[in-house]
């Protein structure tokens, strides 16, 4: 009996991890969007930011969205913006990783 990894996806053979960076390495101007729409959030006072909340906005600003912007990317790209930024660690509520 095999067990499954809950983080491989069984369509391409690619973890999470592994499919994210790949996207973001093709859609650098992704990062650099939600980059400046939270520090844009923080300006106006905000004290929390949903990475959920600014995929959604983001899919409204581009003209087609974004293909291959994946709902599971929202904490690996929270991770990357407290890694440029680490006065944005309160910002973001992370959750213990389950697989690497």
């Amino acid at each position: 009996m095999s067990v499954a990894c809950p983080e491989m996806n069984r369509a391409s053979g690619r973890t999470i991890t592994e499919q994210f960076q790949r996207f973001d390495a093709q859609n650098p101007h992704v990062y650099r969007a939600l980059e400046r729409m939270t520090a844009r959030r923080l300006a106006t006072g905000a004290t929390r930011v949903s990475l959920k909340d600014l995929f959604e906005d983001l899919r409204r600003q581009l003209p087609c969205g974004v293909a291959g912007l994946n709902n599971n990317y929202t904490a690996l790209y929270a991770r990357r913006l407290i890694a440029a930024h680490p006065h944005w660690a309160s910002v973001f509520e992370l959750r213990r990783r389950r697989a690497a």
